[in-house]
């Protein structure tokens, strides 16, 4: 986009105060979009007609989007002995590396596998004729009805970088986006394109960490009898301010698995908007979250749509949450007319390890067909003392005992994640968390 293009979005100053548009001062100079730049000028118009979220909107109410509108993020400094974390590292997977939310073809393996083509975004919009072209933004223009996302809007007109994948088979490895930062205050938009054949079949893993501030997007189109398998685990140990969004459109017959990590952050939210447009889809999108410190706030928002028939959906969030850390969930499904036998479950529970922390939830059930399961729930507690009591009695010490009942209640998330191995991997990662803080040694 051309400098002229980003005088264009400066709206007028307040009237006898001569601040700043907050929007324009969040933008700053936009990128070249190539073959994207239609999409990005239709997001950016999008954008400055709904404007970034306040405090007092219906869908911000439980985290203050403060952080996320500031014109720069907070300097974290980088730990150049911190190296790349190795939750991932011992599996066989192709992975592509972006340092400051650019592509970094040097650390990034060859991209070439069999039924899977894969560019950097940077590089497939700057092609005539190209795919992503057509794609980029449909899904996120989407999902911004019945609500207004403004963050993902903002998303799509300023990304510098991401990948764009496109699945015609069953990919022989999983593919790896690994993020990595070396700059203080590097403020990183990366938007990935996910364009699944019918039959095809990926797993896709997201690590690292990420900038000082992160706004991610995910855009996954799934054709007849496709699958999808993400996982997430977006490290957090230096707290930073962190945003994702994953929009999917299913069609007849498609898998989505989605699971996300998160451990500690300062501020983080996660959106995630599906649209299960075909019969017989299955969709589960689920998430652990441990946070300890008061600086801690993760908000999980969730928009399920069942449009077709025989849809099957999942909503399983569990967060552990202690010394004043927050908790936030907003899921909703919502059953379209002629959405007949559709199977909707949603649950969110935060275990409190103290009383300082707290969980905001929000459940919502919107239906319009007579002929579904659908159910929601939401619960807050404390440890089971009698479970606690019982372990101790038989010889268990507390920190181990307290582990191990931690692990317990985060296993129905965990179980959302369908390879065995990376299930495996994800539970030790949360086991030396826990031991970590329950020893007290920083995790």
């Amino acid at each position: 986009m051309p400098d002229s293009a980003v005088l264009d979005i400066m709206t007028p100053t307040v009237e006898g105060q001569g601040a700043p548009d907050p929007l324009a001062a969040r933008l700053g100079a936009l990128p070249d979009g190539g073959v994207t730049a239609p999409a990005r000028a239709d997001a950016l118009s999008r954008l400055r007609a709904m404007g970034l979220p306040r405090p007092r909107d219906e869908y911000w109410r439980y985290t203050d989007p403060a952080p996320f509108t500031a014109a720069t993020p907070a300097a974290q400094p980088v730990d150049p002995a911190a190296g790349d974390p190795p939750l991932f590292s011992d599996l066989d997977r192709l992975r592509i590396v972006f340092v400051d939310g650019r592509f970094d073809a040097q650390a990034s393996d060859d991209l070439s596998m069999s039924g899977v083509s894969i560019l950097p975004l940077s590089q497939a919009q700057a092609q005539p004729g190209h795919w992503v072209g057509a794609a980029y933004g449909q899904l996120e223009q989407a999902g911004q009805t019945p609500v207004a996302r403004p963050f993902a809007a903002l998303n799509t007109a300023s990304a510098t970088d991401g990948v764009v994948v496109h699945v015609t088979g069953r990919a022989e490895k999983p593919v790896q986006i690994l993020y990595r930062r070396s700059g203080d205050a590097a403020d990183v938009v990366c938007h990935h394109v996910l364009r699944l054949d019918a039959g095809a079949e990926l797993t896709l893993l997201e690590n690292g960490l990420v900038g000082a501030r992160g706004n991610l997007l995910i855009e996954a189109d799934l054709a007849p009898g496709a699958q999808l398998h993400h996982v997430a685990a977006l490290r957090a140990g230096n707290p930073r301010v962190s945003l994702t969004h994953l929009f999917a459109r299913l069609a007849s017959g498609s898998t989505l698995k989605s699971f996300t990590l998160s451990v500690d952050g300062a501020h983080m939210r996660s959106e995630a908007v599906l649209d299960m447009a075909g019969d017989d889809v299955v969709a589960h999108v689920a998430g652990a979250m441990l946070g300890d410190g008061s600086q801690v706030h993760h908000d999980d928002t969730v928009w399920v749509t069942h449009g077709g028939l025989r849809g099957e959906s999942r909503q399983v969030f569990k967060k552990v949450l202690k010394n004043g850390a927050t908790g936030v969930f907003q899921g909703k499904i919502l059953v379209r007319p002629g959405a007949q036998k559709t199977d909707g479950y949603q649950i969110s529970q935060a275990l409190l390890l103290d009383e300082a922390s707290q969980f905001l939830a929000k459940p919502e059930l919107e239906i319009y067909a007579d002929d579904v399961k659908c159910s929601h729930g939401s619960t807050t507690g404390a440890l089971d003392e009698t479970a606690l009591f019982y372990l101790r009695s038989r010889g268990v010490p507390r920190e181990r005992a307290v582990v191990l009942l931690v692990l317990s209640f985060v296993a129905d998330a965990l179980a959302e994640i369908e390879d065995e191995r990376l299930r495996d991997r994800i539970g030790e990662r949360l086991e030396d968390w826990l031991t970590a803080r329950a020893s007290g040694v920083a995790g």
